[in-house]
């Protein structure tokens, strides 16, 4: 029997104000879930980085263009989607931040956090202009309380 995900999504303003609220959402649901401190502010920042890009990089700050942020909660996994409305990227071109040319810049490694602090990540370019990322967070079944 597999129990109904719970889903949360949110619509953004392509403002750097928006990550603020993007990071508040993400605590809630995170605490919900029932991962401890360290976890979620691991999710926090992968949700940080990723609310950034999409603003700054995808949307490039344009007020007309929004940011879609969903939630789902599952028994087994939290799986949050981010989607701005811009001209997309490759995942596979972005530049490794700890390449000897590239480790005195100061932008570049919100993709290398978020691989590095959730435990799935995928691009997609739905139909039409902009990108989707997908990350995933696994939910241990260890971690779960027993109150």
């Amino acid at each position: 029997m597999t129990a109904k995900a719970a889903v949360t999504e949110l619509t953004l303003e392509s403002k750097l104000d928006s990550v603020e609220a993007a990071e508040e959402v993400t605590q809630r649901v995170c605490n919900v879930a029932g991962f401890d401190e360290e976890e979620q502010h691991k999710i926090e920042m992968a949700v940080h980085e990723s609310v950034i890009n999409a603003v700054a990089h995808g949307n490039k700050l344009d007020t007309r263009k929004k940011v879609y942020v969903r939630f789902e909660l599952s028994s087994d996994r939290l799986e949050i989607r981010i989607r701005d409305e811009g001209a997309g990227f490759d995942l596979n071109r972005v530049p490794d931040p700890l390449a000897v040319e590239n480790l005195l810049k100061v932008s570049g490694r919100g993709i290398f956090l978020i691989r590095t602090f959730m435990d799935e990540l995928r691009v997609e370019h739905p139909g039409g202009s902009g990108t989707e990322v997908i990350m995933v967070k696994l939910i241990d079944s260890k971690m779960k309380h027993n109150d």
